[in-house]
C-alpha cells in the first residue's frame, strides 16, 4: 500500500480526538459500581426536606375531571394533564363525551384514551376542566349531553376550569353568566355573548371559574391551579419539575405583537369560527 500521510495523519488525530472519552471509559469501568439502596435513601432523606418547606402541600386526594371530545386541541389538554398528574395523590379522569372508551382523536390527530365517560366521571371533581379547539368545540358545544354533564358536574366542583376555546363550551352550558373570563384571542370577545365579561389575560380568575387563554396558555394556566390547590411552593416545585422557562426565539403570540401583515390574515382566517361561536345558543 501506497504511503498516504493525510490517512495516516486522520489515523492519530481519531485516536487524539478519542483519547479523552477512553480514559473517561477506562475510569468509570474501574469504578466500583454505586450503591443503589444509597442513592434511594438520599432520595427518600431530600423528599422529607421537600415537605419541611413552609407553605408546601406535598399529598393531596384531588379528583381531576377533564374533558375529552373529537376535535380537541391536545395541547390544551396535555400541557394541564402534566402538572395536575404530578400532584402526588391527585387522580385525573380523562371524560369521553363519546358511549365508549376508544380513543378520542384531537384536532391534529393525536388520539387520548379515556379513562371514564360522562355517566361514569366523579359527581363532585375538585376541579372540572374543559380544552378547546375549533370545529370540535363548536359540536361539543351544541352537544346536549356534554352541557347536561358540565352544568351538573360543576355545580359540585371546586373550580370549573378551561383553556383555550374551552371557555366557550362553559359559556355555551351556562357557567360563565356574569364571570370575567379569557378564550383564544380569535372568540374571546365572543364570550359576551354568554353573559361573560371577555378580559385580554393570559389566565383569568373570577371565583371557582379559572380560564386559560389559547393553547400554550395552559401551562399558566396549570400552574396558577396547582398553586391554589397545593401553595406557591408546591407549583414552584413543579415548575422546575417541568423546566418549565419559556424563552420564545422570537416576539409574538399576541395579535398585538406581531406582524400586521401576519395578524390581519389570520384574525380572517378566523372570522368565521367567531362568527359560529356567536350563532351558539344560549344556555337559559
Amino acid at each position: 500500500m501506497p504511503f498516504d500521510r493525510r490517512s495516516l495523519l486522520g489515523v492519530f488525530a481519531g485516536a487524539a480526538a478519542l483519547a479523552p472519552f477512553l480514559a473517561v471509559e477506562r475510569a468509570m469501568a474501574a469504578a466500583p459500581p454505586p450503591d443503589l439502596r444509597d442513592i434511594d435513601a438520599q432520595a427518600a432523606e431530600a423528599h422529607m426536606r421537600l415537605m419541611q418547606v413552609p407553605g408546601l402541600n406535598m399529598h393531596g386526594d384531588e379528583q381531576v375531571a377533564m374533558l375529552l371530545y373529537p376535535g380537541f386541541t391536545a395541547l390544551d389538554l396535555v400541557g394541564p394533564h402534566y402538572f395536575f398528574g404530578s400532584m402526588m395523590g391527585a387522580t385525573v379522569h380523562l371524560v369521553t363525551n363519546q358511549s365508549n372508551l376508544a380513543p378520542v382523536p384531537s384536532d391534529l390527530g393525536l388520539a387520548i384514551a379515556p379513562t371514564t365517560t360522562l355517566v361514569d366521571a366523579p359527581k363532585a371533581p375538585t376541579v372540572l376542566f374543559v380544552p378547546g379547539g375549533t370545529t370540535g368545540t363548536l359540536a361539543a358545544a351544541a352537544d346536549p349531553a356534554t352541557l347536561v354533564f358540565l352544568r351538573d358536574r360543576s355545580a359540585a366542583a371546586r373550580f370549573t376550569t378551561s383553556v383555550c376555546t374551552g371557555s366557550v363550551i362553559l359559556g355555551a352550558a351556562g357557567l360563565l353568566r356574569g364571570k370575567r373570563a379569557t378564550s383564544h384571542w380569535a372568540v374571546r370577545e365572543t364570550l359576551g355573548h354568554f353573559g361573560a365579561t371577555p378580559v385580554n389575560e393570559r389566565v383569568v380568575v373570577d371565583g371557582k371559574i379559572v380560564t386559560g387563554a389559547g393553547v400554550s396558555a395552559g401551562l399558566d394556566f396549570a400552574l396558577t391551579l396547582v398553586e391554589m390547590l397545593r401553595g406557591r411552593p408546591y407549583a414552584e416545585a413543579l415548575m422546575l419539575q417541568g423546566e418549565y422557562h419559556p424563552a420564545p426565539p422570537f416576539a409574538g403570540g399576541t395579535p398585538e405583537t406581531t406582524d400586521p401583515a401576519l395578524a390581519g390574515p389570520l384574525a380572517d382566517m378566523f372570522a368565521g369560527l367567531a362568527a359560529r361561536v356567536s350563532a351558539l345558543p344560549v344556555a337559559a
